[in-house]
């Protein structure tokens, strides 16, 4: 028995999938985590040379831009066990799909509204059995990667390691400027998978808050990696966020992928 298992917001009905480093059951419950996220208005040509063509469209937003994301994450207690993860993601639809009128206002619409979807273009784990479950069940880019983590009140320092060598492919750091508190996001995930584009829910719950960047910046490594190279092409080498989302009292489901039309 789990502590959690007489919390609502676990209690899901559950499937079991294989994958090569074990049985996963979904959804995957996260009951004690941490995040820092950071948004970046990015160069709206560049986004879309990123994005899968054949499947998706990043969201053209005011000044010609996209929205670009970059989620550091400490997993401290979930149903696959203890694990750190990066995600980058830019705003995107399936093609073919309208885009909301106000795409960043949409990211605080509920779940079963139209709104802004984020297409993940890297997403390194530490841990083989998420990297697999990642990979297997939604086709995700992960890979496994070490990761540092650490968030104590406004200061964050996190970085992802070159898997090979070692280096730096990024670091993010600094102290986040005045904020308020606010939601945790709930996420609509789009990928591809099998031939199939799937749309997945992540359902969120817990304080926290939304800042202004302050001191908080990203660094791209000088190293030549398909992630460091993204980074660099969509102009983050040493970016300035436009604000930063963090909590330390983060809970989610991480629910299977739905197919779409």
């Amino acid at each position: 028995m789990n502590t959690w298992d007489n919390d609502p917001f676990f209690q899901y009905p559950k499937s079991v999938v294989s994958t090569s480093e074990g049985n996963v059951t979904l959804p995957i419950l996260y009951f004690d985590n941490s995040n820092m996220i950071a948004i970046f208005r990015v160069d709206y040509n560049s986004a879309q040379t990123i994005v899968d063509p054949h499947h998706f469209t990043a969201i053209r937003f005011s000044g010609d831009k996209a929205l670009a994301g970059v989620a550091f994450y400490e997993y401290r207690n979930s149903s696959i066990n203890s694990y750190n993860e990066v995600g980058v993601v830019i705003a995107a639809l399936p093609n073919g799909n309208i885009a909301p009128k106000f795409p960043l206002l949409s990211l605080f619409y509920n779940l079963d509204k139209i709104r802004a979807g984020l297409y993940i273009i890297d997403l390194p784990v530490t841990t083989a059995a998420a990297c697999a479950a990642g990979k297997e069940i939604w086709g995700y880019p992960k890979f496994v990667s070490p990761i540092s983590f650490e968030l104590n009140g406004r200061y964050f320092n996190g970085s992802v390691a070159n898997p090979d060598s070692g280096d730096s492919l990024l670091t993010m750091s600094g102290k986040a400027g005045i904020g308020v508190p606010g939601p945790l996001l709930d996420l609509e995930l789009y990928s591809s998978h099998q031939g199939k584009t799937l749309r997945t829910l992540v359902n969120t719950r817990g304080g926290g808050r939304i800042s202004l960047p302050g001191s908080i910046r990203l660094q791209a490594g000088d190293g030549d990696h398909p992630m460091t190279n993204r980074l660099i092409k969509l102009g983050l080498k040493d970016a300035k966020p436009i604000f930063v989302s963090y909590t330390n009292t983060l809970q989610s489901r991480l629910n299977a992928g739905a197919v779409m039309p």
